[in-house]
């Protein structure tokens, strides 16, 4: 692959080639009926100033995104390098996630979690079909800076950390 040949678009490929693109880590949280459902997403981006928007991708396969569809609203917790453990978490089925994992609920009504990086609490504004994922755009009601800490990155099938 280093000499710059092409390669199909298969699954094996796709994979390979575009987790040379480095990405943040969030935990995207709600409460649904009350209950604090998460899920681990390194697809989020902002997408305008004015309004503001962010989105997220979720798998048409998740069992959690049904639930954060419900609720009408989500926080994307911003993870730092020192969360690595938080991200696993809430990558796992079935896990219980918010068992180790302090929060405070925030002014949509939406987990943040304890030592986030940073957050962005939203009102979902619509969602697109997208291939096997769902394409979730969310209006920012608040946003917050946590900690101080540098943020967890996605590369290579890895976690790393930046060198600031």
């Amino acid at each position: 692959m280093s000499d710059g040949s092409a390669l199909p678009p298969d699954p094996a490929s796709y994979r390979t080639v575009l987790g040379h693109f480095a990405t943040g880590v969030t935990v995207v949280t709600a409460l649904d009926g009350g209950d604090p459902v998460g899920m681990a997403a390194n697809s989020f981006t902002s997408v305008s100033l004015d309004p503001p928007l962010v989105l997220f991708c979720a798998s048409k396969t998740s069992t959690t995104w049904p639930r954060i569809r419900r609720a009408g609203a989500f926080t994307a917790n911003i993870l730092g390098e020192h969360q690595e453990d938080v991200c696993r978490v809430f990558a796992e089925p079935g896990a219980d996630r918010f068992r180790r994992v302090g929060y405070r609920v925030g002014a949509g009504g939406s987990p943040i979690l304890r030592d986030a990086l940073a957050w962005v609490d939203c009102r979902i504004e619509t969602e697109h079909d997208a291939g096997d994922h769902v394409i979730v755009v969310g209006r920012v009601i608040e946003l917050g800076v946590g900690s101080g800490a540098g943020p967890l990155v996605f590369y290579r099938g890895g976690y790393t950390r930046l060198a600031v």
